[in-house]
């Protein structure tokens, strides 16, 4: 079969459906290679909680005269730490959150030992419920180090000036103008305290989901559409040029001399000049 009975594949609406093919199989492996990156970083991030949370906890002065804080103070997150104090009076509530799939507010109360003073995310209260007043007296606190969020583009701020008794988001720098002693550079999500955690109190905030997700699934679909369009591809290419090889083919060599003239004609109306409705339809169906 000469290459002239695929010159057709050439033409303006052909190349542009080529055109359509690549990039949409381009764009597909792409989306599935940026899946598996995730799925890496997940794992990465699960390894990395599962091996701080395990480790035992220390006091959290320590933990902020360690090397792992002088080094950089994002090692510390996730470390489990004990940290005895008063809470203040005073809370704040870090609204706008959600926990368990319900919409309400986490509560952060200031933990003071003499002269430190700790940010503690006591946990979460449905949307409307009353805020629990922190309990009185020494506690012993068990928490999980977190590092404050980083605000986004365009995200709203907080007040800037005066006390502020709710937050968009926690930012120790903006707390700090409130509160007493040396604030730590971290705050604490609840674990748990003696005295014990009680049911008026906010349910402490659960650890971090450490499920790998649906990354890797989303990335064995998107291989699998790029599979798809290319077979479609495939598929409508052949059955076009069989088409057009069968308007060639003369009936008997009498008539292919009789009427050359006619079946050249013929010829060119027959030639597609773009994927026909049937190889369309193949091809979608195969996606």
């Amino acid at each position: 079969m000469s290459g002239s009975s695929r010159a057709f594949l050439l033409r303006p609406k052909w190349v542009a459906f080529h055109v359509v093919v690549i990039v949409s199989i381009t764009t597909m492996i792409t989306l599935g290679l940026w899946q598996l990156r995730r799925l890496d970083e997940r794992t990465t991030f699960n390894a990395t909680v599962s091996e701080r949370i395990d480790q035992p906890p220390v006091p959290l002065e320590d933990l902020l005269a360690g090397p792992d804080a002088a080094a950089d103070i994002g090692l510390l997150e996730w470390r489990q730490v004990t940290v005895t104090g008063r809470y203040l009076t005073d809370q704040v509530v870090w609204f706008n959150r959600s926990q368990d799939g319900l919409a309400g507010d986490n509560v952060l109360s200031a933990l003071v030992d003499g002269d430190d003073t700790v940010v503690v995310n006591r946990g979460f209260v449905l949307l409307g419920d009353d805020v629990p007043a922190a309990p009185s007296g020494t506690i012993e606190l068990l928490g999980r180090v977190r590092l404050p969020p980083d605000r986004q583009r365009g995200e709203l701020t907080d007040a800037s000036q005066g006390p502020v008794t709710e937050v968009r988001r926690i930012d120790l720098q903006r707390l700090d103008e409130q509160l007493p002693g040396e604030l730590a550079p971290i705050y604490l999500d609840l674990v748990g305290s003696i005295p014990n955690v009680s049911a008026p109190d906010p349910i402490p905030v659960p650890p971090p989901n450490l499920s790998n997700g649906p990354h890797l699934s989303y990335a064995v679909q998107w291989f699998i559409f790029a599979t798809a369009v290319f077979v479609g591809w495939v598929l409508a290419v052949r059955r076009s040029i069989a088409a057009h090889d069968r308007g060639r083919e003369p009936t008997s060599p009498h008539a292919d001399s009789r009427h050359s003239d006619v079946t050249d004609a013929a010829d060119g109306q027959t030639v597609p000049d773009f994927p026909t409705s049937s190889d369309v339809a193949s091809t979608t169906t195969t996606i």
